[in-house]
């Protein structure tokens, strides 16, 4: 193994590796959001802004989608969501000039860190077929292009629409009415690549697939389980709400393959004793061998099966159905097996079955270290039923909490983002704007990049995000990319999706959540609903970082009327003028809207309707909560292999990556580091700061390589790797996919070391 970096950038490929810390936020993060802040907007810029995040006259962070209580503290942000803010409400500006002093050759050959770094975009560019940079271009010459290649399509299924969960409730709907009116149902999402697994396992089980519990539950909850899940660094305001309920007398179990320093102790910086003591929030740590989560629930629920008085049989007669093939199954758990899969010890499952056995109002939290595996969907249903045993659905202080990632991508799948529509949508589609939406299914994220490698879709238009750096199989994804006629981003800042493009594209900037918007009627609002089904207002306070930007409202009305013409009757115009207009229709359309401006206009918003929190009540097939029972599976890794999960570091938001420094885990100055337990490190001769490749090895037989990744000696669990991504994103196949739900199965990855 090689002992210093290959060649490449100095500034990410040399990092430095300190012990990890076993606390979180505290002073350091409020030194370090101060220190970020002020680089981006300046002291004044930095008061007048961080302190109308999430409040309720304020905007909506761009960051997560953890909800507000109703009480609002001053400062109502976490250091993550302040980096969030800063990115958008930057000084820094992405003007022509840049573009014509940087080729795309050049563009392509830069980092997604550096390309971040540059600023708020501030005029359309566009790319000419041949052209070797982006020019500025007209809005009205930009609708055009795009206007130009949707009609010359064969069909209207050759073109793709993409939506991050950025996107706002009135431009999602809009969005996806555009699509729907133009002829496809090719309305890929974010969602697809995190917790569709979630949805599919919640809608069969509960018949909702979304969460059922409150921020108020968790507060009255006497358990939580959080699973797969780095609340610390992905969703930080949860640590305030574990350490309330810790405060009322909850216990906290913690399921992950790493010790995560916000789980350890939590350092409130918002009161004095929380800065100097911290609060520890886990009760019991168990530190899981990836993928073995639902080897570990499914001898849990049989143990509770066989305790005496633990099941809550009047729930489990009056509200559920398939209670004995489940129960038949969970018989056959094993505790061999379990322990193989986990690789926990039988004390530890033990002592967690004690602490879900006394408690009479369980939660149980979780994210992508569930969702993006084979076996996802199947792990999530065994989480259910653990709380189906229980009565734990429809209960204060108990229910499912899937912890969504972006900040209305909740929202974005209530509006109809969705290649998978329900026909009740459609037909309140159809009937409030006399059009005739197609009924067969579209494509998925993974489905849309097949379409566009086998030239079965021609066009991308994408609605925020990062398409190429959050998609797995990198080379595939960007060869599949280069081969569409039109790639078409609405973007605040660059990323590497603006360097990997069709023949022709076009960058659309656009306003940010922190952006003032006018429109003709005057100021407005967006809405957007967070990860617990909360609907609320947003309002930008700043002004836009261009003359030039168009919202997202906007761009979606513009462009319908190019596409469309005067063969539409939807009133396009109405909507970009009064964005009331938009919500008036959602009102008719979606379920839980009825009376939308008014209930949108309440301080704090409105909580939609959730039939098995509210009624226990399960809309499925069956007309109750189903039980489940799939074969258990976790990944089986050959002699000299580990198993690889990417995640992300603190210093990033999905693909944005706001600095080069993972805190908590003591590394700092660099991305491309592999996390491995000392004692496979000994037995597979890889030296603490050794420079290797990781390479993955699938059932296709194609080798896929991430070269130069720095061994770091990290306290994983055994036989498992963990590393960064999108630097990772190259390992994983695009048909290695979670079953059923299509979600890429980003967490568990064969890998073998080879020398750098």
């Amino acid at each position: 193994m090689a002992t210093k970096p290959p060649a490449g950038d100095p500034v990410q490929d040399a990092p430095q590796v300190a012990p990890p810390k076993h606390a979180a936020a505290g002073l350091p993060a409020i030194g370090h959001t101060l220190k970020i802040a002020q680089q981006q907007m300046g002291l004044a810029r930095t008061a007048r802004t961080l302190l109308k995040v999430n409040q309720k006259d304020g905007f909506d962070c761009p960051g997560c989608a953890w909800p507000e209580g109703d009480k609002r503290h001053t400062a109502e942000f976490c250091e993550n969501g302040a980096k969030a803010v800063a990115e958008e409400a930057t000084l820094r500006r992405v003007t022509p000039d840049f573009f014509a002093a940087h080729p795309l050759a050049d563009l392509a050959a830069r980092s997604g860190y550096w390309l971040g770094q540059q600023g708020r975009i501030t005029q359309p560019m566009y790319l000419a077929e041949g052209a070797d940079r982006y020019e500025a271009v007209s809005w009205e010459r930009a609708f055009e292009v795009i206007a130009q290649e949707l009609r010359a399509l064969a069909s209207p299924d050759e073109a793709l629409f993409y939506t991050s969960g950025r996107t706002s409730n009135e431009a999602a709907f809009l969005f996806q009415l555009f699509a729907r009116e133009f002829g496809t149902n090719n309305l890929p999402d974010c969602s697809n690549m995190c917790h569709e697994s979630s949805g599919s396992a919640l809608n069969e089980t509960i018949g909702i697939g979304k969460g059922s519990v409150s921020l108020e539950d968790l507060h009255q909850a006497e358990l939580i389980i959080v699973a797969g899940q780095n609340p610390g660094t992905n969703h930080p305001r949860m640590l305030s709400a574990l350490e309330q309920a810790k405060a009322s007398g909850a216990k906290i179990i913690s399921v992950n393959p790493l010790p995560e320093a916000g789980m350890e102790r939590f350092k409130n910086p918002q009161t004095p004793l929380g800065m100097l003591r911290g609060t520890a929030l886990n009760d019991l740590f168990l530190q899981i061998r990836i993928g073995g989560d639902q080897a570990l629930f499914r001898l849990l629920n049989k143990l509770v099966i066989e305790a005496d008085g633990a099941t809550d049989e009047a729930f489990i007669r009056e509200h559920t159905h398939g209670y004995e093939e489940f129960a038949a199954a969970a018989q056959e758990a094993d505790w061999a097996e379990t322990l193989t899969a986990t690789g926990l010890t039988r004390p530890e499952i033990e002592r967690a079955l004690d602490m879900i056995l006394a408690s009479r109002r369980t939660i149980v939290c979780w994210a992508m270290g569930l969702t993006q595996h084979k076996h996802a969907v199947a792990t999530i249903r065994e989480v259910v039923n653990l709380l189906l045993l229980r009565g734990d659905i429809g209960r204060p202080g108990a229910g499912v909490c899937p912890v969504r990632g972006h900040s209305n991508v909740q929202g974005d799948r209530t509006m109809g983002i969705f290649e998978r529509p329900a026909p009740a949508f459609l037909d309140a589609l159809d009937r409030e704007f006399s059009i005739t939406s197609p009924r067969h299914h579209g494509f998925d994220v993974v489905r849309s990049i097949q379409a566009l490698r086998d030239g079965e879709a021609k066009v991308l238009f994408a609605m925020g995000g990062n398409f190429v750096g959050a998609t797995p199989d990198t080379e595939v994804t960007e060869a599949a990319i280069r081969r569409a006629s039109l790639t078409v981003h609405v973007s605040t800042k660059l990323n590497r999706s603006h360097a990997v493009t069709g023949r022709r594209a076009l960058i659309l900037p656009t306003l940010g959540r922190t952006d003032k918007d006018v429109q003709a009627s005057g100021k407005q609002f967006v809405t957007v609903e967070d990860s617990m089904g909360m609907v609320h207002a947003s309002r930008g306070n700043l002004a836009p970082a261009s003359p030039h930007l168009l919202s997202e409202p906007a761009i979606v009305a513009r462009m319908a009327r190019a596409v469309l013409g005067e063969a539409s009757t939807t009133p396009w115009e109405e909507f970009e003028r009064d964005y009331a207009a938009i919500r008036d229709r959602i009102s008719r359309v979606v379920p839980g809207f009825e009376d939308f401006n008014a209930k949108a206009a309440r301080p704090g918003g409105f909580r939609l309707p959730h039939a098995p929190r509210d009624e226990r009540r399960f809309p499925t097939r069956t007309g109750k909560a189903n039980f489940t029972a799939a074969p258990v599976e976790y990944p089986e890794v050959p002699e000299g292999r580990l198993l690889l999960q990417t995640l992300r570091s603190h210093d990033q938001y999905n693909t944005t990556i706001y600095g080069l420094d993972d805190r908590y885990r003591g590394i700092t100055g660099g991305r491309r580091v592999v996390m491995v337990n000392p004692e496979d490190a000994a037995e597979l001769g890889l030296a603490d700061g050794a420079y290797t490749d990781l390479v993955s090895e699938w059932k296709d037989g194609v080798e896929r390589r991430a070269p130069g990744f720095r061994v770091v000696h990290y306290p994983t669990a055994r036989g498992c790797a963990a590393a960064y991504y999108p630097e990772t994103n190259v390992l994983v196949p695009l048909d290695s996919t979670a079953d059923t739900s299509n979600t890429p199965a980003s967490k568990s990855v064969v890998i073998r070391f080879e020398p750098a």
